[in-house]
């Protein structure tokens, strides 16, 4: 369980995000998602327990992260980026070991059962077995992406955070680890990640997170808030709704010449789409 209670977020003496309050369950994979420069990445990395927040506090288990020893928190929270890090002498296998020091005291580090076992299944699972024995610095950004996310499946921690864990990716691989987040969810994992697509977001989690004006506006189920003015508020551009022939929403932004299905509403309502939206034959 992720706790955030009266979370103020800044950087550099510069407010970012102020009050914000939400809770995200064991077997729930929640995206975050704002305009750029919003606080998202920042907001991650203060759950992570890397950076302090400015006001109120971040709960994982009950424990205040920010008081919780290093090797703890490591136990409890993995963090997944695409930071540069110096690894290009490291083969992969060995990236994706660092994953288990958590596991071990730091006098006591050699593979055991266990961390075969969880790097093996960590490569796999990333469709990265094949690499294994690559030097790091051979691989592109795409498959550096993949190792990174490995790392953190064999960090084995009931929470797992992601920033962007898309980018650099291709269409179909993207997807592939979009859906194994949301199998790591339903197992029970407690699984945040940064996203910048809102219909990947409606597409695979159970809820979006959606920055922006300075707080949290909203903690909902994907449909409720693509179908609500959010998003234009959130991004500052016009929106435009599809209703897919499986009932499912998605969003896209307009041009300023387009026209906005909700021109004739208020409140974030929207006209009931037409045949052709729902990908029906016309009558």
């Amino acid at each position: 369980m992720i706790e955030l209670r009266g979370v103020d977020v800044a950087i550099a003496g510069r407010t970012l995000l102020e009050s914000l309050d939400a809770r995200f369950a064991p077997g729930e994979l929640v995206a975050i998602l704002g305009r750029n420069g919003v606080g998202k990445t920042t907001l991650l990395r203060a759950i992570a327990g890397l950076h302090a927040p400015a006001g109120g506090s971040i709960h994982v288990d009950g424990a205040d992260v920010t008081r919780l020893a290093v090797m703890q928190r490591a136990l409890r929270v993995a963090f997944v980026t695409s930071d540069d890090v110096l690894l290009d002498a490291l083969r992969v296998r060995d990236v994706v070991a660092i994953g288990r020091f958590p596991h071990h005291r730091w006098w006591q580090w050699h593979e055991q059962a266990a961390d075969d076992t969880a790097i093996d299944r960590a490569l796999d699972a990333v469709g990265i077995a094949a690499f294994a024995q690559r030097l790091f610095s051979t691989l592109s950004s795409g498959e550096r992406q993949r190792v990174w996310i490995a790392l953190g499946l064999a960090q084995a921690t009931p929470v797992l955070l992601l920033d962007e864990p898309t980018s650099h990716l291709d269409l179909r691989v993207a997807h592939e680890i979009l859906g194994l987040l949301r199998t790591l969810a339903s197992e029970g994992k407690s699984v945040v990640c940064v996203l910048h697509d809102l219909n990947d977001a409606a597409a695979y989690a159970d809820r979006i997170v959606l920055l922006g004006e300075g707080r949290l506006l909203c903690a909902d189920a994907p449909d409720a808030v693509l179908a609500s003015d959010l998003p234009e508020r959130a991004y500052g551009v016009a929106m435009e709704r599809v209703r897919l022939h499986d009932a499912r929403l998605r969003v896209f932004g307009t041009t300023s010449g387009s026209k906005r299905l909700n021109a004739g509403g208020g409140g974030g309502r929207y006209p009931e789409p037409s045949r052709a939206d729902r990908g029906e034959a016309p009558q």
